[in-house]
Order: C-alpha cells, then structure tokens, then sequence
C-alpha cells in the first residue's frame, strides 16, 4: 500500500466518523436534563434557560464601599448571577444599601441563625435565598418553617445548598462520611420538607469538594428530582487547582445533560470564578464564544513574551466584550496558521513581530512587550467597530 492509498483510506475513516456511523451512543450532542424552570430575578434558571454563572463575593458585606466596587467588576465580566454572604443583621443592613445598586440578581447567602434570612425576606432584599440544610435546622425546624412562608408570601426561590463539609449529623452518623449518597439523601430529605411546607419554587446543589463525589452526587439526585440545579465544586481549591477540578466536574455533568446554574468556587477574585465558569460553558459549546485568546505554550523557539501578551490582550477582549479570536503565537511554525483562523494575529520571528488582520499580514513592529500590546490593541479596536 502506498502513501496515497494510506492518505484515501484514512480520510475514509474520518468521514464514517464525521457522519456518526460508528460512533458509540454517548458521544451523541448534548442532551439536556428537563428540569423545572423558576426565575431568580430577571434571570430563568432551569427548563429551556440557558445555563447561567453566577459567583459570590469575596469582601466582608458590612464595608459596603468595598463590596459595591466588588459588585461592579463582577456585573463588568458577564456574570448572571451574584451570591453574598448574609452572617448577621450588619450584613442585612449592608445588602439594604446595595440592593438597588446592582443590576444583577443577588442571592442571599444564610447559614445557621434564622434572622437575617426573615429580615432579608420581609424587605425583599434579595431574589433567593440560600439556606444550607445542615445548619439552619440547629435552631429549629419552626425557624425553617418561618422562612419558608416568609419566601412563599414574597415569591422568593429558596436554594437548598447541601455541602459535604456541613452535612447533618443524623445523616453522617448513618453514612460514616460525607458520600454522594448521603448528599443525595440530605438534599432529597430537605426538599420534601419544605414541599410538605407548601412551597415548591426551589433550585438544589449537593457541593463537595471531591470532583467525583461531586458528580455521582449530582447524577443521583437528578434520577429523583427535577428541580433545577445549581452546579459546582466546593473548596474547590487555588486559581489553577480549583480551575481544573471544576472543570473536570462541570464539564462531565453539563456533557450528561446535568446542570441549569453554575459557579466555580476558587481562591481567587470572583471575576475569575465567572471568566473560569464562562469558558467552560464555551469550549462545550452550549454558549456562545466571547473574545478568544488562542496562545502557544512557548518553548525555546519562542521570539516574544507571549503570556505577557496573551495575558493582557485576554483582559482586553473581556473588557471590551469584543467578540473576536486573536492569536499570539511565539515563532513561524504554528503561528502564521493560527494567526490565519484567527480574526488577529501577531506572530514572533526574526526581529520582528508581524502582525495579521483576517488571517493577513498587515505590519510589522519590533519585539518590545509594550510596543505589541499596544499595536496588538489598537488594531482590535479599530478594526471591531
């Protein structure tokens, strides 16, 4: 068998694959989990919705300078949704402040004590409500049935946010630890009281920080319910540790159909969180691409500084919300090709920096950093309005 021969039957192969006729049934397109549809302020969060990102805030509440600034890049990056934390009546007072200064829907964050969740309720002071089932039942259930009427009379979602790290003793002392079952069991469990309560406009998320008892968790619990859920690795960990557990956990439940809401949880601003929540959504292709940095990992035939490049060039295109791709690539092997799919380019080689508009060369610059960013940018601007 000759070359030609080899290239015709290869090619052979890829178009049987192309056209799906050996391929195995879970390599079919994403199917997504039907699931309840209830709105959290103006955003719709399960049934036909698209699958939104929220994060959380990082700022303690009660500086309200600090957490309006915190609020303003978060609502600048693209999130769907914000959650903050609601410790005491300070931070009630706090979120009182805010409130009509977000454009956003704000998710109050309660644990433990009941009192801020009914102070939040009766002024209407966000548009759900997160109660963590392994503790707000401590002081009681009538305290839980308080703020269940209190969301039913305002029409306010409850989320009910069970973690393996808080879980009820009741159900660690039957499972030993906290395992996927035994966060299936205490968001099922708690679900069914507030159902006996009278009130059904709720989202779940069974949170651990295990990635795979993360996703067994989840997939049990959508055998058993069709309440939306919210989706996401807690503690997940560091900007890169926590980046690839999520993404290993979201990726493969959003592929399964499982998923309506999503946060990444990092140690890290939670403008990350939503850029990281983001791209996970686009490289499954269930959201649209915004601006996309393509960048080569450098080796010793790198002739310019690429991640100072790419770096900032990214940051550009979330900013601006310019939905263009622009590769930055070190030298000629991969970077004319690249540059060439891309909507811009800039290539390293020799003594020069070419740079490429529609996959054309256009002008040449000099190797400085700065110099490149700058022409990098000004040619994104020019050329995207």
């Amino acid at each position: 068998m000759n070359e030609k021969e080899i290239f015709e039957e290869v090619h052979e192969k890829i178009e049987e694959l192309k056209n799906g006729k050996s391929l195995p049934e879970y390599f079919s397109p994403l199917k997504r989990r039907k699931t309840k549809k209830i709105k959290v302020g103006s955003v719709y969060v399960g049934g036909d919705a698209p699958i939104s990102v929220q994060t959380m805030t990082k700022t303690p509440t009660e500086d309200v300078e600090a957490l309006l600034k915190e609020l303003k890049e978060i609502e600048d990056v693209g999130a769907d949704i914000v959650r903050i934390s609601v410790p005491d009546e300070k931070s009630v007072i706090s979120l009182a402040k805010v409130r009509d200064k977000v454009k956003i829907p704000i998710v109050a964050d309660i644990h433990f004590g009941p009192r801020p969740a009914i102070l939040v309720l009766q002024d209407g002071l966000a548009d759900c409500i997160r109660i963590n089932p392994g503790n707000i039942k401590v002081s009681g259930l009538e305290h839980l049935e308080k703020i269940v009427e209190l969301a039913k009379e305002k029409n306010i979602p409850i989320r009910v946010g069970v973690n393996a790290g808080s879980l009820e003793k009741p159900i660690l002392q039957r499972y030993g630890k906290p395992t996927p079952e035994a966060l299936c069991e205490s968001a099922l469990f708690n679900v069914k009281l507030i159902e006996k309560m009278g009130y059904y406009n709720m989202k779940v998320s069974l949170k651990s920080s295990s990635p795979y008892d993360t996703i067994k968790a989840y997939l049990l619990f959508s055998q058993v319910s069709d309440y939306p859920l919210h989706v996401g690795v807690t503690e997940a960990g560091t900007r890169l540790s926590g980046t690839a557990r999520s993404a290993v956990a979201l990726g493969i439940l959003l592929w399964l159909g499982v998923g309506d809401t999503i946060r990444v949880s990092l140690a890290a601003p939670a403008v990350d969180e939503v850029i990281v929540g983001k791209r996970i959504l686009e490289s499954l292709g269930i959201r649209e691409e915004e601006g996309k940095v393509v960048a080569c990992p450098t080796c010793a035939r790198t002739q310019i500084d690429v991640i100072a490049i790419a770096e900032e060039i990214e940051k550009e295109l979330i900013i601006s919300k310019i939905k263009s791709s622009v590769a930055v690539m070190g030298c000629v092997v991969n970077g004319p090709g690249e540059s060439y799919i891309a909507d811009f380019g800039v290539v390293g080689g020799g003594t020069s920096a070419v740079f490429y508009v529609d996959g054309k060369p256009v002008i040449k610059s000099g190797k400085d950093t700065k110099e490149i960013i700058q022409k990098l940018k000004e040619l994104i601007l020019s050329q995207s309005k």
